[in-house]
């Protein structure tokens, strides 16, 4: 019977840090295994001048095709990706399995001053490259100046530092998972700066039919969270979402008088400069239905 397995990643530090959450959790629940983690490098890494969020610049795949390639030819067993970065349908050939637990998924503000957003003087220059999160700042703060921002955790926070940045736009998760939750100087209220779909959750890719990976994965699958994670992620895939399309989708886990789960899930979506937003409650069991409901309520909003 195999006992080492190689999991596929990207070389950034936030991807090996996830991978390293992944494979320390298969390696309580498999001591006797062994899991080895493969560095693969992608075009989207190869090209550091592309900023990936403007308009006109597909991104379909670039982060993830190479690994994906080697994963289709056997040269690694599982990858481990960002979810929120992942495309809504799967290569032929992979699946994912189901989801562990969640990383905070609230953005996070970095001030260059520790100032607060709401309190930084007139005009603060703010850098993302995020159509959502730069329609959800200019709701709270309209003398805004936004700054595109691209590159990894630790370049977004040297370009805060060196150049013409007030403050900067991250997502909380990776600043935990890389040990730098004391950069933050806030965290957004999930309904003033609605997090992108699937933030904070990771994504673990598999070839089909591979039942003895199948059965290693699952013993890490958090269902709750897999359920929350189909939603936000169905919601996406309705408004065709991507680094182009300005919309936020959070789901949390609610209960009732009767101590049953149901599923809170709060929507946004933006169209020529005005952002619409619905927040609605249903069954966790249906959370793809809840997410086709929170959908049709927020184009209602649009047409009207």
């Amino acid at each position: 019977m195999k006992t080492k397995f190689v999991i596929g990643t990207r070389g950034s530090l936030l991807a090996l840090a996830q991978t390293e959450i992944v494979k320390k959790l298969l390696e309580n629940n498999f001591p006797n295994f062994e899991f080895e983690i493969k560095k693969i490098v992608t075009t989207g890494d190869k090209d550091l001048s592309t900023n990936w969020g403007s308009k006109g610049v597909s991104i379909k795949n670039f982060f993830t095709k190479e690994i994906e390639k080697e994963l289709l030819n056997g040269e690694i067993d599982f990858a481990v990706h960002s979810m929120k970065d992942m495309p809504s349908i799967n290569p032929e050939g992979l699946i994912f399995s189901g989801v562990p637990k969640r990383e905070d998924n609230r953005d996070v503000f970095i001030s260059k001053t520790g100032i607060k957003l709401l309190d930084l003087p007139k005009n603060p220059v703010i850098g993302t490259s995020s159509l959502r999160r730069a329609e959800c700042i200019k709701n709270l703060r309209p003398d805004a100046i936004i700054k595109p921002l691209r590159g990894n955790i630790h370049t977004r926070l040297r370009k805060l530092l060196e150049e013409d940045y007030d403050g900067i736009i991250l997502a909380g998760a990776g600043l935990i998972r890389t040990g730098l939750k004391d950069k933050i100087t806030e965290f957004f209220n999930i309904e003033d700066v609605i997090p992108a779909p699937a933030q904070g959750a990771l994504c673990i890719q598999y070839r089909e039919g591979d039942t003895t990976i199948k059965n290693i994965l699952h013993s890490i699958v958090d269902i709750d969270t897999t359920k929350v994670i189909m939603a936000e992620r169905e919601f996406s895939k309705i408004f065709d979402g991507g680094c182009h399309t300005p919309i936020g989708c959070s789901g949390k886990i609610i209960y009732n008088e009767s101590d049953e789960k149901l599923l809170e899930l709060f929507g946004m979506y933006s169209l020529n400069g005005k952002t619409y937003k619905r927040k609605i409650v249903g069954s966790l069991e249906e959370s793809v239905l809840v997410a086709q409901q929170l959908a049709e309520c927020l184009k209602g909003d649009i047409d009207e």
